[in-house]
């Protein structure tokens, strides 16, 4: 039986995490179309409708496990399918589609910093499951982004770095991508996924302190 603690926790985190995965996919689906395929918007892509980027394993089954065992949130959706020789300027094309995500996620953070605010300046009932959520929500995206902007592939950050490579290097770089998530999936047993993003985590959390 699901302790309380538990159920507090998922009732906090289940907004967040949701709105976090959906629109960082749907901001992939939206860039793709932008700069000329369509593939993600016919298929139904292109929509703030969750159940559309639920991956079960990736979206539920290890965010649920990593915050059980108390580690650091990880996960993934179903990836938003882009033709990139489809696009207007292929290159040009890949490091926008990419940025989509990790921009979508930095915009949410700001915005529930702003809803932090708004929480501790209400002074009532409501102030402080709001405080949790929007603690909670500022935490899953500054991960989030983090973590795909990681320079592996197939996560954002090594989609942005094959954009940049001349074509060669490019070319030998995206060879390595079907093992990509196997590496991912390695550092976060090990424990070595956190040790590196902890400190960029750390240094986002102070950019955006910063800024607002």
């Amino acid at each position: 039986m699901l302790n309380q603690d538990l159920i507090a926790g998922i009732a906090i985190y289940a907004l967040p995490v949701l709105l976090a995965i959906t629109l960082h996919e749907a901001a992939h689906a939206y860039a793709a179309r932008r700069c000329g395929d369509n593939t993600a918007y016919m298929l139904g892509r292109m929509t703030l409708n969750p159940l559309k980027h639920i991956d079960p394993v990736g979206t539920i089954l290890l965010p649920l496990l990593s915050y059980t065992l108390g580690g650091m949130l990880f996960g993934w959706a179903k990836p938003v399918p882009v033709n990139f020789g489809k696009l207007r300027d292929p290159r040009s094309g890949m490091r926008w589609v990419a940025a989509a995500g990790p921009l979508a996620n930095l915009l949410m953070a700001v915005l529930w910093i702003l809803l932090l605010k708004l929480a501790y300046a209400m002074g009532n009932e409501y102030s402080e499951p709001l405080r949790l959520m929007s603690d909670a929500g500022i935490r899953i995206n500054v991960v989030l982004m983090v973590l795909n902007l990681l320079p592996i592939l197939p996560l954002d950050g090594g989609r942005i770095l094959e954009s940049l490579l001349p074509a060669r290097q490019a070319y030998a770089f995206s060879r390595f991508e079907p093992y990509g998530m196997w590496v991912v999936i390695a550092l976060a047993v090990s424990g070595l996924l956190s040790a590196i993003m902890q400190p960029l985590v750390v240094l986002m959390y102070a950019l955006l302190g910063l800024l607002l």
